[in-house]
């Protein structure tokens, strides 16, 4: 198997896994319908872990594009890869939503809620707030790639690393996850948000493509921060890219707060009208 279809196979298996919890803790008429945030988190940790282990040794398993351009800025993967790999993790992701779509097949005209049928494939936020929800995911995404660097610091025991990095999801999700979902992940949530937009859904209702940049620009955005504070903090390697992506950080964080709330205060004007 070629590494592209191992980032394909791979991400695959985590959607369906990850998205299936969803759909039977989401759709009625399933035997595990309301299982609860508990049950989510333990089972996307768990969804990463399978994912690892299946082809780990043939790609990476990268998973996550915010993941792959990380390894990139750290000199740990080739910049001309990483388009393919990317393309791969969309592909993977939108098949996982196919699978977990085909799966649930009746179920989706026993649920009426538009929103918990399009939580199965995507995120969105708990409280709509552009700039707190960009944050949530750059936070998010940044304590995940700053953690997969330090469990790649370390040696394990053969077989382990998936395992530590399984619960590094579960642990990510727990505790940061309430806000936006933790996408985390352009892959998990674009690949799967498309297949939703294309499916024949029963009712499904928009696919909210007014969030859909968040969660691809939020976990970039982290993911980055992520490497180069590793490098620059752990590494005491202060380069320019540091200050460069840190700089980047800082101006769309600043444009999105401001642009964000006006558009806020305009939404807010309309409603009172």
């Amino acid at each position: 198997m070629s590494a592209f279809m191992g980032e394909v196979v791979g991400t695959m298996i985590l959607i369906l896994f990850g998205g299936g919890v969803v759909a039977g803790a989401n759709l009625k008429k399933t035997f595990s319908f309301n299982g609860g945030w508990i049950v989510v988190t333990l089972a996307w940790g768990l969804a990463v872990t399978m994912g690892v282990f299946a082809v780990g040794s043939i790609s990476g398993a990268h998973l996550n594009p915010a993941v792959t351009i990380g390894l990139a800025l750290n000199g740990d993967f080739p910049w001309g890869d990483v388009p393919g790999y990317i393309t791969a993790q969309l592909i993977g992701g939108f098949l996982g939503g196919v699978l977990v779509f085909l799966h649930y097949l009746p179920h989706w005209k026993e649920t009426e809620d538009q929103g918990a049928k399009l939580a199965v494939f995507s995120t969105s936020p708990a409280i709509p707030h552009t700039f707190s929800n960009l944050l949530s995911e750059l936070i998010g995404t940044f304590i995940l790639v700053l953690g997969l660097l330090f469990i790649g610091a370390n040696n394990f025991t053969e077989g382990l690393n998936p395992i530590a990095v399984g619960l590094l999801i579960v642990v990510i999700g727990m505790s940061l996850g309430g806000t936006t979902g933790y996408a985390i992940n352009p892959a998990r949530d674009l690949g799967p948000r498309i297949a939703h937009f294309l499916l024949p859904i029963h009712r499904k209702g928009s696919s909210n493509w007014g969030y859909a940049w968040i969660p691809v620009v939020g976990p970039i955005m982290g993911g980055s921060l992520g490497t180069v504070f590793y490098q620059g903090i752990f590494k005491e390697n202060m380069t320019n890219m540091l200050w460069g992506v840190l700089a980047v950080n800082i101006v769309i964080l600043i444009l999105v707060y401001v642009f964000g709330k006006k558009q806020t205060s305009v939404v807010s004007s309309n409603v009172a009208a």
